[in-house]
C-alpha cells in the first residue's frame, strides 16, 4: 500500500502534488480541484485542512 507523503513535485510545500501522486491524477487537476474547492467555502476550511496536511504528511523520501 502506497504512503501518503508530500511530494518533490512542489509548488508551496508539496501536499497538492503528494495526493495527487497517491491517487494517480495530473498535480494541476488537484491543484485546480482545491483552488476551486476553497473558493466555493470561503478559504477557510480549506486553508486549515492544507496546514494540517502539511504537518502530518511526510516528506517525500523519508
Amino acid at each position: 500500500m502506497k504512503k501518503l507523503k508530500r511530494s518533490n513535485d512542489a509548488k508551496i510545500s508539496g501536499v497538492c502534488g503528494g495526493i495527487a501522486e497517491y491517487i494517480n491524477v495530473d498535480p494541476t487537476v488537484v491543484r485546480l480541484g482545491t483552488v476551486a474547492l476553497a473558493l466555493f467555502t470561503a478559504v477557510f476550511p480549506v486553508g486549515l485542512a492544507y496546514i494540517i496536511a502539511l504537518a502530518v504528511m511526510p516528506e517525500d523520501g523519508v
